[in-house]
């Protein structure tokens, strides 16, 4: 049995009756990603015989022969399995096998023959995602993302350092996920695919009974052949399949059957649930950092032991300086002993960081600490060789050095990888809202109920009916049926009070429901539900480079070549006074020589030098900060746009869902001619049925109410209204159409003096006293003749004034744009605290406006909800869609209000505020460590204070210096949001801040 539901459906529960259908509304998103990217699927085949089919347009085609001439060469290729050229068009379109041929030879072929490729079209553009091991700095990110373009196909490479994460747009008919691994650990790093392709819609089952690649065919075969399976991958070793799948006909549950049906039950499937790589890794790389220093501090405790605190002590000291050939001693022996598993075996990673930096021409910290410690050891055994071969050389060594420098580097990256793990617990209990369970109500074929299944949260299918019991958690986005209750969305959009819900209103999965009993229609399931896209706006939103960031991009890119070679003049400048004789001897330590002491300052100017706390600046703050917003109901779509809202100095708000709470209401109906009222609803009604604007719908709504009215004092049932012809939309004036022979308009004076409709003194009058009062006035005219007009008011949200008053405060300017009229925008924007009124605007000319604003230097903010609004949203600044507004509003958006809150354009610009002064002061720590320590490290001091930094305490403060950066971005966690509110006895607005 499946259980998808199609077409129109009853369900009777209790006494209630409630009809089920609308199929178009179900398959929109709520919030659709800002980068998504359509991925075909080719048709599944086996891997040796993929064929691939790209297509060409080619020049100089101007005959047969032509064509015959480009068939003939192509058809020599060894690969290419057909050829159709177009001589009109000059189209070419030619299917091969990847494994064979690529298109980049196809095409230079093409253009030996003499023909000019004009167009190398793009058929697909694939996305991956990469959970990348090794990186340390900016200079790690920068040279992978090099490595990554380098490679033939790849369109697009972003590397996130603090994410750990990789997204790779690639042609796939020239590279795949495998050779972009490759590359990757070719770079010198690790990779493990999180996702490739389109991951919406896919589902992993685990397989029993399999046994043999027999097996996973018949059950291959099985699952292709099923309605709305798109895609089947079989893994025989790990005895899983992956399917992908089109929700409009089947679902997770439905396949599950399909594979239980093969082979009359011979196998079973179940949910597989891939690990949260991300934990795992976290955890793993914790782990190793932790084992590592662990390991390094059961040779670096005994060799400092045997270095600093045993040869002070006198029956030791005098064991410890026991000689046992020439002038080697077994304190020596020892602490070479104990150092070199350090340096080799612990400090592997170092080496070969070391050597992939290098070879890519890049340089890092891993160059750093090998330079620096590899110094320390070999200078250290040249002592010791030295002490093997002579009876009267005396050397200082540094094998303590080497290994306790080592030691205290891991030990700051393991504490800086447990404070990163931090940064990302925002999304992490963001994932973990959605309950792991859900109760499915089981129909039969009159709808009515048979029984109750507790089933996955992902087993879910579009249409499923869920039973939601008070303090259970939504499972999916869905239309509530049945039942009365309130639902707690804080969780959701940072909204405190629960929300009313009955049949006919959206609930959002994750949220809580809190004393009634529900039942729910699923209508986004899996990645199509708010939360899975609010998910993935806010990872896509971490990974994304804000500009700020180029800042250490830039000095990354000098920073170590600086200071190896700001290290080699601190040797030079120790060494060659010393030798000459320019400084005391005493400056020199006891039993060192000048040759050492002025080693130690150069190598402690190596590892003190830290480019990590440069490259974690920014990231770290951005990870933490669209966390927080997400929290607060605030999506952040990335960097870029965290760091433009903190420069807005303009507010630009549209009026209607905006400033207003964008449910208009008519109020007054008035008729200047001798048609009916009767008449005059019809032809309204006819001529608004098919537009979307809030006025037209609330002007339906309240003439379908007067008709019928005026049908039951009739009582008659005669309600036939003939539809419109011609329907056309006026943007920001009105609609036209044919009603019957009557040719009507419906809009505002602009849209009637457009056609030529005369306005009299008697409508002007009624006009202007409905807009003083804030009202609009919709004019309706039949054959050119005003018949009659309505007056519809949208009250001002509550908020609206007191976050008018507060942008003030924050030296932000607010502007009213609207298509409204001059007099009802004016009275509106005066309610609410707005002295910049720019009226009667269509889309295109709002735009225009902001672009105005540009133009005088100004960094302009556009809050709106509608699809007039998408112009202006893409030419702002900074666009923020108010979160109940429409899907392509949202999408046109940097940042979406998920609450619809006003409140929330405060929050969105005070938290941006607040974390570019954060990535502003890890900048500041950061380079003023850096200024300060490597002056410190290069021995400024020690002549007028004898304080020098010995390399394993630098190496120490390198260490530092990274978790203070990631410490300070974790502050941002503590933000609270700015708000306003209403003193309802005085009557007067207060700002009220808490960060």
């Amino acid at each position: 049995m499946t259980f998808s539901f199609v077409g129109a459906m009853n369900i009777n529960v209790g006494d209630n009756k409630m009809e089920l259908n609308g199929r178009d509304d179900l398959k929109r998103p709520l919030l659709e990603p800002s980068d998504s990217v359509c991925v075909t699927i080719p048709e599944p085949v086996d891997k040796l015989e993929k064929k691939r089919t790209v297509m060409f347009k080619i020049g100089n085609i101007k005959c047969a022969s032509c064509v015959t001439s480009i068939e003939s060469v192509l058809g020599e290729i060894n690969g290419v399995e057909s050829v159709s050229v177009s001589p009109i068009h000059g189209h070419a379109a030619i299917e091969y096998v990847p494994k064979l041929v690529n298109p980049k030879l196809i095409k230079e072929t093409i253009e030996d023959a003499g023909f000019p490729v004009k167009e190398f079209s793009e058929q697909q553009i694939a996305v991956c995602r990469l959970r990348i091991k090794g990186m340390a700095c900016t200079s790690c990110s920068e040279s992978l993302e090099r490595a990554l373009k380098f490679l033939d196909g790849v369109k697009k490479a972003v590397v996130g350092l603090a994410l750990e994460e990789a997204k790779v747009h690639f042609d796939p008919n020239i590279t795949d996920s495998d050779r972009i691994i490759e590359a990757i650990e070719d770079a010198g790093f690790g990779a493990d695919l999180i996702s490739s392709g389109n991951e919406a819609n896919k589902v992993h089952l685990k397989l029993e009974g399999v046994s043999s690649v027999e097996d996973m065919n018949t059950i291959k075969s099985y699952l292709e052949s099923a309605i709305g399976v798109n895609h089947v991958e079989m893994d025989l070793e790990e005895k899983r399949a992956t399917v992908n799948y089109d929700p409009d006909f089947t679902g997770p549950r439905s396949i599950i059957e399909a594979v239980q049906e093969v082979a009359h039950g011979s196998y079973k499937a179940s949910l597989y649930i891939p690990p949260r790589q991300r934990e795992t890794e976290q955890h793993h790389e914790i782990n190793n950092y932790r084992n590592q220093f662990l390991l390094s501090c059961l040779f670096s405790v005994p060799l400092f032991i045997f270095s600093m605190v045993l040869p002070m002590l006198p029956p030791f000291g005098d064991w410890l300086e026991y000689k046992i050939y020439n002038m080697f001693t077994v304190g020596l022996l020892l602490r070479w002993v104990l150092c070199t598993p350090v340096q080799f075996i612990v400090g592997r990673r170092f080496y070969k960081g070391s050597y992939h930096a290098l070879r890519l021409k890049s340089a890092n910290m891993d160059v750093l600490v090998a330079m620096g410690t590899n110094a320390a050891y070999f200078y250290s055994v040249y002592v010791a060789i030295k002490s093997l071969s002579s009876d009267t050389f005396k050397g200082q060594d540094f094998f303590e050095t080497s290994a306790m420098l080592i030691s205290f580097i891991l030990l700051g990256k393991y504490l800086e990888v447990l404070a990163k793990g931090k940064t990302s617990d925002a999304l992490a209990k963001l994932t973990d809202l959605a309950p792991d369970s859900a109760c499915l109500l089981i129909l039969d074929d009159d709808g009515n109920v048979v029984s109750e299944v507790a089933i996955s949260t992902q087993l879910i299918q579009r249409n499923d009916i869920i039973k939601i019991i008070p303090g259970e958690k939504v499972p999916v986005d869905g239309i509530v049926i049945d039942g009365q209750s309130y639902v707690n969305e804080s969780m959701i959009t940072g909204e405190a009070q629960p929300i009313a819900k009955k049949p006919g209103d959206k609930v959002i999965g994750g949220t809580m429901n809190e004393n009634g009993c529900l039942l729910v229609k699923a209508t986004h399931v899996g990645s199509e539900t708010a939360l899975s896209q609010i998910v993935q706006l806010v990872e896509a939103a971490q990974l994304a480079r804000a500009p700020i960031q180029k800042i250490a991009d830039r000095i990354s890119r000098f920073f170590v070549p600086a200071i190896v070679l700001t290290a080699f003049i601190t040797w030079l400048g120790w060494l060659i006074p010393g030798v000459i004789g320019i400084y005391p001897k005493h400056w020199i330590p006891k039993g060192m020589d000048k040759f050492e002491l002025a080693l130690q300052f150069g190598i402690s100017v190596l590892v003190v030098a830290c480019p990590c706390a440069l490259g974690l600046a920014t990231p770290t703050a951005v990870m933490v900060a669209t966390g927080k917003g997400a929290s607060l109901g605030v999506l952040i779509k990335g960097g870029n746009a965290l760091e433009k809202a903190h420069k807005v100095k303009a507010i630009v708000f549209d009026k209607t869902g905006t400033l207003t709470v964008g449910k208009p209401e008519v109020v007054n109906v008035m008729l200047f001619s001798s048609v009916s009222m009767e008449d005059f609803c019809d032809v309204a009604i006819a001529a608004e049925a098919n537009s979307q604007h809030p006025i037209a719908k609330a002007f339906l709504e309240h003439a379908r109410k007067l008709r019928q009215k005026i049908e039951s004092n009739r009582q008659s049932n005669n309600q036939h209204v003939t539809e419109a012809k011609d329907f056309e939309v006026h943007p920001g004036t009105g609609v036209s159409g044919k009603v019957g022979d009557k040719m009507v308009l419906v809009g505002n004076k602009r849209l009637m003096q457009t056609y030529n409709v005369t306005v009299g003194p008697e409508i002007e009058g009624y006009i202007s006293e409905h807009e003083q009062q804030a009202r609009t006035c919709v004019l309706v005219s039949i054959d050119g003749k005003i018949a009659g007009a309505f007056a519809v008011t949208d009250p001002v949200k509550p908020e609206a004034k007191n976050v008018i008053l507060y942008l003030h405060s924050m030296g932000i300017s607010s502007i009213m744009v609207t298509g409204d009229n001059w007099a009802t925008a004016t009275a509106i924007a005066k309610e609410v605290g707005i002295e910049k009124v720019i009226a009667e605007m269509d889309p295109i000319g709002k735009a225009d406006r902001i672009k105005d604003l540009q133009m005088r230097g100004l960094t302009v903010a556009m809050v709106g909800d509608g699809i007039n609004d998408s112009p202006a949203l893409v030419a702002a600044d900074v666009g923020m869609a108010i979160g109940a507004g429409t899907d392509v509003a949202i999408e046109a958006a940097d940042i979406v209000l998920i609450k619809s809150n006003l409140e929330d354009v405060v929050t969105a610009i005070d938290l941006s505020r607040k974390t570019i002064s954060r990535i502003w002061l890890n900048y500041v720590w950061a380079l003023g460590y850096n200024i300060l320590g490597v002056p410190v490290a290069a021995g400024i001091l020690y002549p007028f204070t004898g304080v020098r930094l010995p390399p394993w305490l630098a190496g120490a403060c390198m260490a530092a210096s990274s978790l203070s950066v990631v410490c300070s971005s974790l502050l941002l966690q503590s933000y609270r949001k700015s708000w306003v509110f209403q003193d309802t006895k005085s009557g007067h607005s207060h700002c009220s801040k808490s960060t």
